[in-house]
C-alpha cells in the first residue's frame, strides 16, 4: 500500500526540525511543495470519478445543481461544482488512479473551469463569494494550473481573487486566518513573494487575545462575533486554531517561520481552550454548539494531524499533547479530572475519567445563542438556559435534535408554550449579572440568577460538583403566564430500560408518558437520577418522531419522518408558578444496585440551602462544601462552623473538621473588588490576594480577599491556608 502524505508526517516534520536545509534551498519553493502536497493529500476513488463524470452536462455543467438558485437558504449548492472539479484534478494528478494523466479527464476539467468562469456564480452568502469558491479554485490552480489555457487561468483570477484583507469577511478571529490562507495560496502560485511575506505576517499576527472583541479571550474560549457568543469548537477551532496551525507547518523551518511563543500560544489555546470543551479532549461537545446543531452529523474522534502539527513545532506541554494524540487513536483511557469556568463565555464544564458534563449560561454580559443565519438553528431559543448536558461516552445526544423537544431541554426551566416564539428572536441579550462559578480547577459549583428574555420566567438555579455525583437546585421559580413551567432534568437517548423506585419499590417502566407518583429515583443507560425527598415527576419513554426539515429553514433537507428512542425526566411546576423549586442528584456511571444502596444516605450529600438568598451543598465524603450567595448572608456549615459573606458572591471551603483549610471565591456579577466574609474560628493568614482580622472576643474571623479585575474579572481566587 502506497503511504500517504498523513502517515509520513512525523518523519517529514523531523526532517524539518533536525536537518539542515541546503543554503541554496528556495524557502518559497519548499513551502509551494508542502501546500500543494497537503492539497493532494486526497484518496482517490475511480468510481467516484466515474460518478462525478456522468453528471458532467455538454455546456460544462453538472446535472443536478440548481445554478439559478443563489439564495443563502439554498446552501449554495453550486460549491459541488468547484469542489468536484478540483477532486477531478487530483485524480489527474494522483498516478495510482486509473485517470492519471487522461487526457479525456483534463478536456472535461478544462470544461467545467470555463463554464464556471464564464458564469462567474455569485452567493447571496459572502462566505460563499469569498471563502467556498476562492479556496477550491485556489487549490485546482495549485494542482493543475500550470496545465490549463492561461485565458480560464487570468479569468479565475479575479474570483480568486474576492479572498483579499479588505475584504468583508477578512474580520479578526477566524475567518480573516482563512482568507489570508487562501491569498497565501494564490501568491505561492502566481509567485508574488513580497506580497507572500506580507500575508505570513498578518497569519502569524492573529494568534492573540482579543477579549472584548472576536477571537481568543482570556479564558481560553472564543468569540467569532461581538455577541460573545460561544464559538470554540467551531468557528475558534476549524477556522481559527486549525487554520494557524496548518500555516505553521506550511513555514516551518524557514525564515517565513512563526515565533516559538505563538506556537505556545497556540497550544495553551488547544489545551485549555478547546479540548477541555470537547467530551474528554476527543469528540464534539453539543453544548458548544449553536446553529450547526440542526444539521446531520458524524460521530467520531477530533484529528490527529492539528495535534501532530503542534507537536513537531514545539516541546511545550508536549506530554498533554501526546495524552490527547493517544487519546484521539483510541490507545489510552481518559484520566485526567478538572473543572473549569470560561468567565467570559459564561459557560462551565466538569470532567472525570468516567463522565463529562457542562452548565451554559448567559448573562448581562453576552447574548444567549447565535443566530439563525441562512436557515440553521430556528428552534435553539432556550439553548443556553441553564443546559446540562451529561455524557459517559460521548454520543448520548447523538442526531436526536429531529425529534427533541426544544421547551425541554436538559437542565432548563422553560414556560411551556404551544409553540416557540420566530427565528427573528432567538438571540437576546442576558437581563441578569449574576451569572457564574467558582472553582479552584477540580471542584466548582455554578450560579444562575436566571430571567428568561423570551418569557419572563425567573428562577434561582445552581449547581454543585462533586467527584461521583452532581446536585441541582431551583428555586423562586416564578412566572406571570397562564401556561406550565417545567425544569427538565434530563432529555436524551434512550438505550436501556427505565427502573424507578417508588415506596421502597423496584420496578421497570413499561414505554409511555408517565406522572409518578413519591418517586426517590430513576435509573437510565448508567446514569442514576436521586431525589432528596420523594417527588412527584413526569417521565417519558418512548419512541419520538420528527424530520430533519422541521428544525432549519434551509433548503433541501430531508424530509424523512425519523423515528428515536428517547428517555425525558422532569418537573411540572404548573401554571403561574410562585417560588415553586426543586432538587435532585445525578449520579454518573453508576450501577442500579449500586445507586439502590447508596440512595437512602443521600450518599453523603447534605443541601444546606435552597432558597432566594443562598443555595449551598456540602459533601460530607469530600469534606467541601459550596455556596451561592445572591446578597449577604449566613450558612451553617456544621455545629460549630458558619460562613456570612457581606455580599453576593460564591464560596467553597475544604474542611478539616471545623476548620477551613483551603477556600475559592468569585463574584458573579463581576461588580466587586474585593469579597468580605466572616468564618467561625481564628485565621491568622495573610496572602498576596487576601488578609484576615481575627475576632476573639467572638470566636471569628473577618476575611477581606481582592477579586480577580478586568479580562480577569468573574475568575475565581483560591485561598490556602
Amino acid at each position: 500500500m502506497k503511504p500517504t502524505i498523513r502517515s509520513i508526517l512525523p518523519l517529514f516534520f523531523l526532517l524539518i526540525f533536525n536537518a539542515s536545509l541546503p543554503a541554496q534551498a528556495d524557502d518559497f519553493a519548499i513551502i509551494k511543495d508542502r501546500v500543494v502536497a497537503e492539497v493532494m493529500n486526497t484518496t482517490i476513488d475511480d468510481e467516484r470519478v466515474a460518478e462525478i463524470l456522468t453528471n458532467v452536462q455538454e455546456d460544462g455543467s453538472f446535472a443536478g445543481i440548481d445554478y439559478s438558485d443563489l439564495s443563502r437558504r439554498a446552501g449554495f449548492p453550486h460549491r459541488r461544482h468547484t469542489s468536484d472539479l478540483v477532486y477531478l484534478a487530483k485524480a489527474y494528478k494522483t498516478n495510482s488512479s486509473a485517470y492519471y494523466r487522461s487526457a479525456e479527464l483534463k478536456e472535461q476539467i478544462i470544461l467545467l473551469l470555463k463554464y464556471w468562469v464564464d458564469n462567474d456564480f455569485f452567493g447571496d452568502n459572502w462566505h460563499n463569494n469569498q471563502i467556498s469558491t476562492p479556496t477550491n479554485l485556489v487549490n485546482l490552480m495549485l494542482v493543475i494550473g500550470d496545465e490549463l489555457p492561461k485565458d480560464l487561468v487570468e479569468k479565475a483570477q479575479p474570483m480568486i481573487g474576492r479572498a483579499h484583507m479588505n475584504a468583508s469577511g477578512a474580520r479578526p478571529s477566524g475567518d480573516r486566518i482563512v482568507i489570508a490562507g487562501i491569498l497565501a495560496k494564490n501568491l505561492l502560485f502566481t509567485a508574488q513573494k513580497e506580497a507572500f511575506d506580507e500575508v505570513i505576517r498578518i497569519i502569524e499576527g492573529e494568534l492573540k487575545f482579543s477579549t472584548g472583541s472576536r477571537g481568543i479571550q482570556h479564558d481560553y474560549s472564543f468569540h467569532h462575533r461581538v455577541d460573545r457568543v460561544n464559538n470554540t469548537t467551531s468557528y475558534g477551532y476549524g477556522k481559527y486554531a486549525n487554520a494557524f496551525g496548518e500555516w505553521s507547518y506550511y513555514v516551518a523551518g524557514t525564515r517565513y517561520a512563526f515565533s516559538r511563543e505563538k506556537i505556545n500560544q497556540l497550544v495553551d489555546y488547544y489545551l485549555d481552550g478547546i479540548c477541555k470543551q470537547l467530551v474528554y479532549g476527543i469528540y464534539e461537545d453539543i453544548s458548544v454548539k449553536n446553529r450547526s446543531i440542526s444539521n446531520r452529523s458524524t460521530f467520531q474522534p477530533k484529528g490527529l494531524v492539528e495535534i501532530e502539527r503542534l507537536l513537531a513545532g514545539t516541546d511545550y506541554r508536549k506530554e498533554e499533547l501526546e495524552e490527547v494524540l493517544k487519546l484521539r487513536k483510541g490507545e489510552i483511557e481518559p484520566s485526567r479530572s478538572f473543572a473549569k469556568f470560561f468567565w467570559q463565555t459564561e459557560h462551565f464544564v466538569f470532567q472525570r475519567p468516567n463522565f463529562y458534563t457542562t452548565v451554559r449560561m448567559y448573562s448581562t454580559r453576552n447574548r444567549n445563542m447565535e443566530e439563525p443565519y441562512n436557515g440553521p438553528g430556528k428552534t435553539t431559543h432556550h439553548r443556553a438556559d441553564g443546559t446540562n448536558y451529561l455524557m459517559l461516552k460521548g454520543d448520548e445526544y447523538h442526531d436526536i435534535w429531529p425529534v427533541y423537544d426544544w421547551q425541554r431541554i436538559s437542565g432548563t426551566t422553560i414556560l411551556q408554550k404551544p409553540e416557540l416564539h420566530g427565528i427573528d428572536i432567538i438571540q437576546l441579550d442576558g437581563l441578569t449579572d449574576f451569572v457564574g462559578a467558582v472553582t479552584d480547577e477540580l471542584y466548582g459549583a455554578v450560579a444562575f440568577d436566571f430571567r428568561s428574555p423570551h418569557d419572563g420566567i425567573t428562577a434561582k438555579k445552581a449547581w454543585f460538583f462533586f467527584d461521583d455525583e452532581y446536585v441541582c437546585l431551583g428555586t423562586d421559580i416564578n412566572s406571570r403566564k397562564r401556561l406550565p413551567v417545567a425544569t427538565t432534568i434530563n432529555q436524551v437517548m434512550m438505550r436501556s430500560d427505565v427502573r424507578v423506585q417508588q415506596d421502597g419499590r423496584v420496578q421497570t417502566l413499561a414505554r409511555g408518558d408517565h406522572e409518578l407518583k413519591d418517586l426517590e429515583w430513576a435509573y437510565q443507560d448508567r446514569v442514576g437520577y436521586l431525589f432528596p425527598e420523594p417527588v412527584d415527576i413526569n417521565l417519558s419513554n418512548q419512541t419520538e418522531t420528527g424530520r430533519w426539515s422541521d428544525i432549519t429553514d434551509q433548503k433541501n433537507i430531508s424530509e424523512e419522518l425519523v423515528s428515536e428512542e428517547v428517555f425525558t425526566l422532569w418537573f411540572d411546576h404548573g401554571e403561574r408558578p410562585n417560588n415553586a423549586g426543586y432538587q435532585y442528584i445525578v449520579v454518573p456511571d453508576v450501577s442500579e444496585e449500586e445507586l439502590a444502596r447508596t440512595s437512602r444516605d443521600q450518599r453523603g450529600i447534605e443541601i444546606l440551602a435552597n432558597s432566594a438568598t443562598v443555595q449551598a451543598v456540602k459533601s460530607n465524603k469530600l469534606k467541601l462544601a459550596q455556596l451561592a450567595f445572591y446578597q449577604a448572608g449566613s450558612v451553617q456549615l456544621s455545629e460549630g462552623l458558619e460562613i456570612s459573606m457581606d455580599s453576593q458572591g460564591m464560596a467553597m471551603a475544604k474542611l478539616d473538621g471545623d476548620r477551613i483549610t483551603e477556600l475559592s471565591l468569585a463574584d458573579p456579577s463581576r461588580k466587586l473588588g474585593r469579597i468580605m466574609l466572616r468564618v467561625s474560628g481564628i485565621y491568622e493568614s495573610k496572602g498576596d490576594h487576601f488578609v484576615t482580622y481575627p475576632d476573639k472576643t467572638n470566636n471569628e474571623t473577618l476575611f477581606i480577599v481582592e477579586l480577580p479585575q478586568d479580562v480577569y474579572a468573574g475568575k475565581s481566587v483560591t485561598l490556602r491556608f
